[in-house]
């Protein structure tokens, strides 16, 4: 029950009687500057009441347990790069399942979200998002709140026109840019080498620019990767998750490479330049862009991230193991390394299949002979 009355100093005073847990009245009151947000507000609370918000036996909304569970189970080993990742995604429920709550929740309901949210979105955002709501689901049915993993038996759905391919240069585009950029380098000036080495090691930027001295080990001629670089906190941060801790083997012309550049950095970075700074990705990127430009060679959505784009396509190329690259990579298994660069893989699937199906013919028994046997 909701009483609206007027008091003497003119505002609306709004009182709301409801039952608590133990079955005992309670009141809410409040205060309005007009009539209109008194009714809003005695209408909000006999909602509430009516669904037992106020007696605290009511599901929690989707947005509020995702945040929540972010909050609880993620945000202590996530880097801040990770967690603007996670913001975006409660922003997203905010927007398309605002009034949701998790028991109401449903493989319908989800289905139509994906549908709606997906249209506009390219298919690695929606793949993204869908992963970090699938996990905090399975939480759900795991501490009880929940029967249903319904996420399970759900689709994506995404905007084909807005999923780009992977940029990555062939064999004959990556040997004329390490060419380039190994002749017209200069060790004050760091980009170029930080280049170099993505291209042979698969490296992610911020791990590239996270590399120590102490990291690597001429003995065995590999770097062992224990740190990511932050341009943005200009500090070292931990690496994208356990598995990215990792050591790479390395040639000995990357050695010698980067033993070229001056040591004398107060925290043993190996890619600080001569202002002790590590270049940005914004400037890495002025670099690499006046490189291809340089090279004529034409790609506009090629960044310093697609260089570990362009080590994998290399490596398959060569009919490296996935496994192996998967490992070299950082990823978790297979499975991530397949996703990701699916189409890279169905590119040189469909190339070696006429070399399979070639090699085959040697074992094939000669016509002659067959038709010995027959007679």
């Amino acid at each position: 029950m909701a009483s609206i009355k007027k008091d003497k100093n003119g505002k609306w005073l709004t009182r709301v009687s409801y039952k608590d847990a133990s079955g005992k009245y309670r009141t809410k009151t409040q205060r309005s500057r007009t009539k209109a947000e008194a009714i809003d507000f005695a209408n909000e609370y006999e909602f509430k009441s009516g669904r037992d918000e106020l007696t605290g036996n009511i599901s929690p909304y989707f947005t509020t347990y995702f945040w929540d569970w972010f909050e609880t189970y993620k945000e202590s080993s996530v880097r801040e790069r990770t967690r603007a990742t996670y913001v975006q995604a409660y922003n997203i429920l905010k927007q398309y399942l605002p009034g949701i709550r998790l028991d109401e929740l449903d493989r319908r309901i989800y289905q139509k979200f994906m549908k709606n949210y997906g249209k506009k979105h390219a298919k690695s955002t929606v793949s993204k998002m869908n992963s970090l709501y699938h996990a905090s689901i399975k939480d759900a049915v795991y501490d009880g709140l929940i029967e249903k993993d319904f996420v399970e038996h759900t689709s994506i759905v995404f905007d084909k026109k807005r999923t780009r391919k992977i940029q990555y240069l062939n064999v004959e585009e990556l040997k004329r840019l390490m060419q380039y950029l190994y002749t017209t380098r200069n060790f004050h000036f760091t980009s170029k080498y930080m280049i170099i080495t993505a291209l042979l090691t698969g490296m992610r930027p911020g791990e590239v620019g996270g590399l120590k001295w102490e990291d690597i080990n001429l003995n065995f001629r590999t770097l062992t990767l224990k740190q990511s670089w932050n341009e943005t906190s200009k500090n070292f941060e931990p690496l994208k998750n356990a598995t990215s801790y990792r050591t790479i083997r390395i040639a000995d012309w990357l050695i010698g490479l980067l033993n070229e550049l001056p040591k004398d950095d107060k925290l043993g970075r190996v890619f600080a330049n001569q202002y002790h700074t590590i270049p940005t990705s914004n400037a890495v990127n002025t670099v690499l862009k006046k490189a291809l430009v340089e090279n004529n060679i034409e790609r506009q959505g090629f960044h310093f991230h697609s260089c570990r784009h362009s080590h994998v396509a290399y490596l398959l190329s060569q009919g490296i193991d996935l496994y192996a690259i998967s490992k070299r990579l950082g990823h978790a298994d297979m499975v991530v390394t397949g996703r990701i660069y699916a189409y890279l893989i169905d590119e040189y699937k469909a190339k070696t299949d006429t070399q399979i199906v070639n090699s085959l013919q040697d074992i094939l028994p000669l016509e002659k002979a067959i038709k010995k046997d027959i007679n």
